[in-house]
């Protein structure tokens, strides 16, 4: 694991959407095509900001979210509306976007048709995450009901995931997807998160999913 500390939040989310475009211009450089997957939330709003204007070739990149709420894209709470709110505007509003939402009632009735999406751009090129107090990433919950199946090396890309802290049922990238993408960024923030990362260090995946990927991460923290 690399830990970046940073002076303040804005230098932090400024240095990693740098960091993010000049990966994504390598591969698009070296492959010609590159796969972005990105959290939802507020946290990583201005990477957003920063990244939509970056000049890439956009038209070459899919770009996902690392996990979804089970809400239409009208909802408040929907990370899918976040995503063309922020990112998926002025240059990156080329890109491709690869849903991780369909119109069903629950997600395991959509899953084999969004999987199909996310196996098309495997291995994706640059992963960012972000972590919970207690230790999530993505919509891998500790105590999740299906997060031992989540977290092993044949689990399939996409999988339903209900835990008592996510509220909605959930869709997800599976821990196989996140390790085998070529960069891996996880941007926390606050002397909580950061003691929670530590804790992480200490424990299973089973007890901190977040351990999953720690051994290949980026960290970037700001208090």
């Amino acid at each position: 694991m690399e830990f970046h500390t940073y002076p303040d939040r804005e230098m932090m989310m400024l240095r990693v959407a740098q960091r993010i475009s000049s990966e994504l211009g390598e591969t698009l450089r070296s492959s010609g095509r590159a796969g972005l997957s990105v959290p939802g939330g507020t946290t990583p709003g201005p990477v957003f900001d920063t990244l939509s204007g970056a000049d890439l070739d956009w038209a070459n990149v899919a770009v996902m979210l690392n996990d979804e709420r089970w809400v239409p894209e009208d909802s408040p709470r929907s990370n899918t509306r976040l995503l063309r709110e922020r990112l998926l505007t002025g240059r990156a509003a080329a890109a491709t976007l690869v849903p991780l939402y369909a119109d069903a009632p629950t997600p395991e009735e959509a899953l084999d048709n969004l999987a199909a999406g996310v196996l098309a751009h495997l291995p994706l090129s640059v992963v960012l995450l972000g972590m919970g107090a207690d230790m999530h990433t993505a919509s891998l919950f500790p105590g999740a009901d299906n997060l031992a199946r989540a977290l092993k090396h044949d689990a399939p890309p996409l999988m339903a995931m209900r835990a008592d802290a996510a509220g909605e049922p959930r869709i997800t990238l599976t821990a196989p997807v996140l390790k085998s993408a070529l960069r891996v960024h996880i941007l926390i923030t606050g002397a909580e998160k950061r003691a929670a990362l530590e804790r992480a260090l200490k424990l299973r995946a089973e007890e901190a999913p977040v351990a999953c990927v720690l051994d290949q991460a980026q960290v970037h923290w700001a208090d």
